[in-house]
């Protein structure tokens, strides 16, 4: 079992039909095939309870028998609160709520730093100003986790107690190639690979399935 960080647009119209070119009912199609390929590798889920893509995703993967979705909110936050994301905290298919769980991640400051590391492994479903700051800003965490900067070394646990990128496996990311045009910056895929960790480039939704059961091993 992989617990899955999702990442991707917030708009689903403007950044899949307008800026990929996208038909819609492609876009249905391609939502599909990521929510089953994670419900059938076993995956959990961990999402930010908002509009977009990643919620979507999640909803589908619910519909279709996943396990568990574990929502991010930083319910503590008193400077702008989570009263809009609550609908989607108390969202519901069939009788059954969306959201298994709530990680409170304090405030929305450190919910933005921290949002990737509260998984094994990210998945990439748009390359956004949102989603290219949260999987930066983890491998960034991470890297200082790790010790790759000795002297400003961090115990992850006094960050937040439910962070667990890197405890079972090296914290990978995939990249789902029929929502993005171009790959990460060559640069940002070698201060992974520094880091002992891989990026994944998936076609289609066989290709990840196929990854996250052989990461689930």
């Amino acid at each position: 079992m992989v617990r899955v960080t999702l990442v991707g647009a917030g708009d689903i119209k403007y950044h899949y039909a307008q800026i990929l070119k996208i038909k819609e009912n492609k876009i249905e199609v391609h939502l599909n095939g990521v929510a089953k390929a994670l419900k059938e590798s076993n995956s959990e889920l961990i999402v930010t309870p908002d509009k977009g893509v990643s919620f979507e995703v999640a909803k589908k993967y619910k519909s279709f028998g996943g396990k568990k979705v574990t929502a991010l909110a930083p319910i503590s936050d008193k400077r702008w609160g989570i009263k809009h994301l609550q609908p989607f905290l108390d969202e519901e298919i069939s009788g059954r709520k969306i959201v298994d769980e709530v990680i409170d991640t304090l405030n929305w400051l450190e919910h933005d730093s921290t949002h990737n590391m509260f998984g094994d492994v990210t998945l990439v479903l748009a390359h956004t100003l949102g989603a290219t700051r949260e999987l930066c800003g983890g491998y960034y965490l991470y890297k200082l986790f790790g010790g790759g900067k000795p002297e400003a070394k961090i115990a992850m646990e006094k960050v937040h107690p439910k962070i667990s990128a890197g405890s079972r496996m090296p914290f990978h990311t995939i990249v789902y190639s029929p929502f993005v045009k171009e790959k990460l910056p060559m640069e940002i895929e070698k201060y992974v690979e520094k880091l002992g960790c891989k990026v994944f480039y998936v076609k289609n939704s066989s290709a990840l399935l196929s990854v996250l059961k052989k990461l689930g091993k």
